[in-house]
C-alpha cells in the first residue's frame, strides 16, 4: 500500500504513559502495513531525543519525521484562542514548521492515508485532503472537560465549560470531514455518535490491548524487597489532574478506613512527576510516593492489590489492563472500570463509595486466597480478549478499504 503519515501530538515512545502506549503500538502497526512518516511534538528535548531509539525500535520502517519540541506559553495559547474563539488545545498544539512539513510531505503525492493520534492533531490535516483521513479521538476529550467544569469552582469551572463547548464543536466538524473517526472503546465512541449526531460519519472502536510479553509476571524483572505488610498501589502520570485528584481523595476519604483496620498497610502511589500536593501525601510512613521509577512492574508484582479510585476518566484505563495483566487483583471505580471487558467480582472488583472501596480491600487483604483467585482470573481476562495485534487488526481494513466518501 501507499505511505501513511501519523500525526502524534506526543512523540509516541517510549510508551510509558497512557497516550503513548496507544499511539506506539498504533505506529507500531501501522509500520507491517506499509512505510510510515511521523509528525509529532514532544513535552521537552529529553523526550524529542527519543527519536533515534524509536526509529530503532521500527526496524526500518520509519520515514521521514518531525519531532518539535512544544513551546507555546499556555497564557498566549489562551489568549490566541479566546480572539479566535477556538479551543485552547489547537493553539496549544499549533506550528508553522509542522504544519510545514506536512504541506510538503502530502504534495509529494506518495502518502495515501493520514491517520492523527488525538483531536488536536486534526489541525493539521488539509481540507479537502487527497489521502484517506483517519481519525483516532482516543477519548472524548470534551466530556473531559465537562467533567472538570462540573468539579470545578469559578472561574476554573467557566474556563473549562467554555473548552468543552469549543472543543466539541471542533471534535464534531472533524469527524464530519474525516474518513473514519476512532475511539477506544464502543462507551466513548457510542457516546460521541449520539452527541454529534452524524448520520453519513462512520465512528467506530478500536481499543486498547496490553503488552502481554512485558506485563507478565513471569518475566525478568526487578523485584522488590516485601514489605512487613500488605501494599496498595496506585500507577499512573502523577501530573495528570485526574490521577492526582484521585489519590488525594482516596487518602483523605478511603485510606483511613483502611489504616483503622490494617495499620501495617501502606500505599504506593507510583508514577512519574507528583504534583506538590501528591508529594505531600507522602510526608507520614504508611503513603509512599515514589516519583518516576525504573520499571513498573516491580512494584505491580510487590503490591498486594491496586486500586484505580478515578471519578473522572475517558475511556479505558491501562493503568487497569497492565494491574491485571501481572495478575493483581484490582479494586476499581466505576469510572475506571468504564470499557473494561471484564466480569466484577471475577476478574476484578467494582467499588463507588469510599466505604465500600475500603471495604472492599480490606476484604481482600482478609482472604488472601480470593485476591490470588481474582488475579489469576485477570491474568486470563486480558491473554484472551487484549492482545494488541488483535485489538489493531482493523486498521488494516480500514486503511487498504474504499473512502467514505466513496462508499
Amino acid at each position: 500500500m501507499r505511505d501513511i503519515l501519523f500525526l502524534a501530538h506526543r512523540i509516541p515512545y517510549p510508551p510509558d504513559r497512557g497516550d503513548k502506549i496507544r499511539s506506539w503500538n498504533m505506529l507500531k502497526h501501522l509500520g507491517e502495513l506499509g512505510r510510515v512518516h511521523l509528525a509529532c511534538f514532544a513535552d521537552d528535548a529529553a523526550d524529542a531525543a527519543y527519536l533515534p531509539a524509536l526509529r530503532q525500535a521500527l526496524g526500518g520502517r520509519l520515514g521521514e519525521a518531525h519531532v518539535e519540541v512544544r513551546r507555546t506559553p499556555r497564557l498566549k495559547a489562551a489568549a490566541t484562542a479566546l480572539l479566535s474563539g477556538k479551543p485552547i488545545s489547537l493553539p496549544s498544539f499549533d506550528s508553522a514548521a509542522l504544519r510545514h512539513f506536512v504541506t510538503s510531505l502530502l504534495e509529494g503525492g506518495h502518502v495515501g492515508a493520514i491517520v492523527a493520534f488525538s483531536s488536536q492533531m486534526a489541525q493539521f490535516v488539509p481540507e479537502g485532503a487527497r489521502q484517506l483521513f483517519v481519525m483516532d479521538f482516543v477519548d472524548m476529550d470534551s466530556a473531559k472537560f465537562a467533567a472538570y467544569a462540573d468539579e470545578a469552582a469559578a472561574p476554573l469551572s467557566w474556563a473549562y465549560r467554555r473548552e468543552a463547548k469549543t472543543l466539541f464543536a471542533f471534535e464534531r466538524a472533524t469527524a464530519a470531514r474525516a474518513d473514519f473517526s476512532l475511539f477506544v472503546s464502543e462507551a466513548e465512541a457510542a457516546l460521541f455518535r449520539a452527541k454529534a449526531n452524524l448520520p453519513d460519519a462512520d465512528i467506530r472502536a478500536v481499543e486498547n490491548g496490553v503488552d502481554l510479553a512485558f506485563y507478565d509476571p513471569a518475566a525478568d524483572f526487578p523485584k522488590l524487597d516485601p514489605t512487613s505488610g500488605p501494599l496498595i498501589a496506585f500507577t499512573g502520570q502523577m501530573d495528570y489532574p485526574p490521577n492526582a485528584e484521585a489519590v488525594a481523595v482516596f487518602a483523605h476519604d478511603v485510606w483511613p478506613l483502611v489504616r483503622k483496620v490494617r495499620p501495617d498497610a501502606r500505599f504506593a502511589i507510583v508514577g512519574r512527576s507528583p504534583t506538590a500536593a501528591v508529594r505531600r501525601l507522602g510526608q507520614g510512613d504508611d503513603v509512599i510516593v515514589t516519583g518516576a521509577v525504573d520499571d513498573i512492574r516491580s512494584w505491580l508484582a510487590a503490591a498486594s492489590l491496586v486500586v484505580a479510585p478515578l471519578r473522572i476518566a475517558r475511556g479505558v484505563q491501562n493503568k487497569v489492563l497492565e494491574a491485571m495483566a501481572m495478575a493483581r487483583p484490582v479494586v476499581a471505580s466505576p469510572a475506571a472500570f468504564e470499557g473494561i471487558e471484564a466480569e466484577p467480582g471475577r476478574d476484578l472488583v467494582v467499588a463507588d463509595t469510599a466505604e465500600a472501596q475500603a471495604d472492599a480491600i480490606l476484604a481482600l487483604l482478609a482472604d488472601p486466597d480470593r485476591a490470588a483467585a481474582l488475579g489469576t482470573a485477570a491474568r486470563a481476562r486480558v491473554e484472551s480478549a487484549y492482545r494488541w495485534d488483535a485489538r489493531l487488526a482493523p486498521l488494516a481494513g480500514l486503511l487498504t478499504g474504499p473512502r467514505r466518501a466513496a462508499a
